[in-house]
This record gives structure tokens, sequence and C-alpha cells, in this order.
């Protein structure tokens, strides 16, 4: 995609979220990988009153074109691009049931098989830091091995995607299982799939969908 073409994409999903109700009002952010760096969500903007000239770029060196001032997460989607070469679209959200996980300092465990769509056979729950900071940038980094996506304590989630309609489809995805956990919970202690299933759950997600 050119830069034009990024900046309506990024607006695009993050219209998309709310839309959803995956995110509401101002939180939450979107960002996608360019060639010589990457196109974030401005801050404190309604998504709704943008445009895609609103959206920032930012090289790898987390310096932005003159335009307006980048989400203070961006720290994260630069260090996600730089660590995984892998991941083309960032998606940031406090979707009501991952947040109240997080909340409470907890990951996924293997209640379901959807588990390994994310990587492994959890989703962990990246440890506390002040948002917009170097040190939420490095505990996510941490909850991510190995993972697309993690619950941030005390704040929300992320997901990353090969692209922003890869992305999308993760958010959505997580929300629903962190629904899905939530509800679980409220039964007792969940049963766990074995770590030979997961393994094979694993596999068989390996070559899922259309590559």
């Amino acid at each position: 995609m050119t830069e034009a073409e990024l900046r309506s994409a990024v607006l695009a999903a993050a219209q998309r979220l709310n839309g959803l109700g995956i995110n509401r009002g101002r939180a939450g952010n979107v960002s996608a990988r360019g060639d010589l760096g990457f196109v974030v969500t401005p801050t404190g903007m309604a998504y709704e009153d943008c445009k895609a000239a609103d959206m920032v770029f930012l090289d790898m060196n987390g310096v932005a074109r003159p335009g307006r001032t980048p989400s203070s997460e961006w720290r994260f989607h630069r260090d996600i691009y730089a660590a995984r070469p892998e991941a083309g679209a960032v998606i940031h959200t406090h979707a009501p049931f991952a947040t109240a996980l997080a909340c409470m300092e907890t990951g996924i465990e293997p209640f379901h098989y959807m588990v390994a769509r994310f990587g492994g056979r959890d989703v962990r729950c990246a440890d506390y830091a002040t948002f917009g900071t170097q040190a939420l940038s490095e505990a996510m980094l941490v909850a991510l091995q190995g993972r697309c996506a993690c619950l941030m304590a005390h704040h929300g989630m992320a997901v990353f995607g090969r692209d922003l309609d890869h992305a999308l489809d993760l958010a959505v995805e997580l929300e629903s299982l962190c629904e899905q956990y939530w509800r679980v919970l409220q039964l007792g202690a969940p049963k766990l799939l074995p770590e030979d299933e997961m393994a094979r759950v694993l596999e068989k997600f390996a070559g899922y969908g259309q590559q």
C-alpha cells in the first residue's frame, strides 16, 4: 500500500472496531506497517471525527512526520514490528471482557481449543506498566513470545496480524474468547484441555484457512 492508502485503511479499521463495540470512545489504537515505518492512529481524537490525513506516520526510530501527535502507545506498535517481522498490523483495545480479565491479571487458559488460534496453549497477560512507557512495551513483548495476542494487566488487549483485516479478525475472536472464558469462570474452575490435545490443535492451526 502507499502511505495514503495505509492512512485510509488504518482509519477504517479503527472506525470498524468502534462499530463492533470492541473499542469505545477514544480508547485503543491501530497501526499498519509501511515500507519505512508505520501509520498509527492519533492521540485523543474520536475516530468518527478523524480523516485519513489525521493518521500519523512514524519511522522505526519513533520520529513522526509533521501533523497530528501519534497515539501515546506508539512504542509498543514500533517494538512489535521490530521484534516480529510477520506483523503487518497491530490493534489495541479496551474491549470489555478482555479488560475485565486483564484487571484480574489473568490470562486465558486452554479451556477451549480456539485459544490455540493465538499461537500457543494459552494467551498470557503482560505485567502491568504505565501506559505509553517503554516498560509496557517490554512487558508486552515478553507476553507475546510465540503468540500473536496478549492481555495487558489493568489495561486491555493487543493483537497483531499479517494485515489489518487479519488483525481485526483476531481482535474480534479474542474478545469473543474472553467473554466465553469470563462466563465459564462464573461456574467455577474451568476444565482444561490436556497438553497433547493443544499440541494437536496447534499443528492443525498451522495450516488453517486460506494461505
